[in-house]
């Protein structure tokens, strides 16, 4: 079972004994398989491995910031540094779409929480790349991890996105300093020409945050309502924004859950909105991880396709 778009460059595969993202259900490995194409090469360039054709390019990379002077924040701005090289010199300069796993993500290890330092070296080096850091930036998650080192996924494209941003949210990098001195440098989601006569939607990591405030603290079932709540809202914001139609029902989702114990709770919540029968509901992922603010307790991304409609301004 995989998330498949293209080409498996073998970044991340998940497993129940996956020590650093246990997959906690369905049963056996899976792999989320994205890239170009079957006949693309793995190259390397520093520490970035990576597979591209003329349309996509999907990369990953790891640098373990416990072996970087300053720890975190300069760890994530050599890793993004790294990435945006890779970019300039390829026929897909836009990123689409990142994968963000932090070690100990709510842990202050005397430098401030993590995720803080993390938000603050990714988005210098998008303001050193001359990236939009603000309107305009890619989609993505970030998830801690319990192992390894910082883990930076990332796909590309010849074409810029549309960013999508979320009507019941403000959007991440206008967060107020109470979430740190650094905003987040992400959209709530993104569309992209798929090619073939499809549009791709990219939604980002979303939980239940309404306005910038966490909500239903505490309850993980609210939670988990709110959250696909957000995720309608998406699909809805999307549509009139691009003309292609997603529906939720169709995603694929990777559902991510802070304790293990809540799983039953998130399942039901999750297949009930979807539909059991859904193609959601039965291709979702629940994978144990830490959410970037610790009251937090689930977070959903997701994928789909839907054919184009030629996308709005």
């Amino acid at each position: 079972m995989a998330h498949a778009l293209l080409y498996p460059l073998g970044a991340r595969t998940l497993s129940a004994g996956d020590a650093s993202l246990p997959l906690l259900h369905p049963g056996g490995p899976v792999a989320d398989l994205w890239c170009a194409s079957a006949l693309a090469p793995v190259q390397q360039r520093g520490p970035v491995r990576y597979a591209a054709s003329g349309q996509w390019l999907h990369g990953s990379v790891e640098i373990n910031d416990r072996c970087i002077e300053g720890g975190l924040q300069p760890a994530a701005q050599q890793a993004y540094a790294a990435l945006f090289d890779v970019l300039a010199d390829s026929t897909c300069p836009h990123l689409l779409r990142l994968w963000n796993y932090v070690p100990d993500i709510n842990v202050d290890d005397g430098l401030g929480e993590r995720y803080r330092q993390f938000n603050a070296g990714r988005q210098r080096a998008f303001i050193d790349a001359r990236c939009s850091a603000f309107s305009g930036a890619p989609s993505a998650c970030a998830l801690g991890s319990s192992a390894g080192g910082l883990r930076v996924q990332f796909l590309a494209g010849s074409n810029a996105p549309l960013a999508i941003e979320n009507p019941l949210q403000v959007s991440a990098y206008h967060y107020p300093i109470d979430y740190g001195p650094t905003s987040p440098t992400f959209s709530r989601a993104a569309v992209a020409d798929a090619g073939g006569g499809r549009h791709v939607l990219f939604i980002s990591g979303t939980a239940s945050i309404v306005g910038h405030a966490s909500v239903h603290v505490g309850n993980v079932r609210r939670q988990t309502q709110q959250t696909l709540d957000h995720i309608d809202a998406l699909c809805t914001e999307a549509a009139r924004r691009s003309g292609a139609v997603f529906d939720a029902g169709d995603l694929a989702c990777t559902i991510y859950v802070r304790h293990a114990e809540d799983l039953p709770v998130v399942r039901d919540q999750f297949e009930r909105h979807m539909g059991p029968a859904s193609r959601a509901a039965c291709g979702a992922l629940y994978v144990r991880a830490d959410v970037c603010r610790a009251e937090l307790l689930v977070e959903i991304e997701a994928h789909g396709f839907a054919p184009s409609a030629g996308l709005a301004a």
